[in-house]
């Protein structure tokens, strides 16, 4: 089951382990992909587009999560 609920640049920056203004550069430098969703002028992603371009990022060599 896709998991539907919608990321914030604070939910991305916790999953990746950065600070959320270093996700806001990924975003404008077109290192992030595409919002699923605009509310407000706020971008969000679901959960699971955050996952797979988390795991498809260069210098990721599958990293555990404790």
């Amino acid at each position: 089951m896709a998991d539907r609920h919608l990321w914030s640049y604070k939910e991305i920056a916790a999953h990746i382990r950065v600070r959320p203004d270093t996700v806001r550069s990924y975003r404008k430098h077109g290192l992030l992909p595409p919002p699923d969703h605009v509310e407000g002028g706020r971008p969000y992603w679901y959960a699971d587009t955050v996952r797979a371009w988390a795991a498809s990022r260069p210098g990721n060599r599958g990293r555990r999560t404790e």
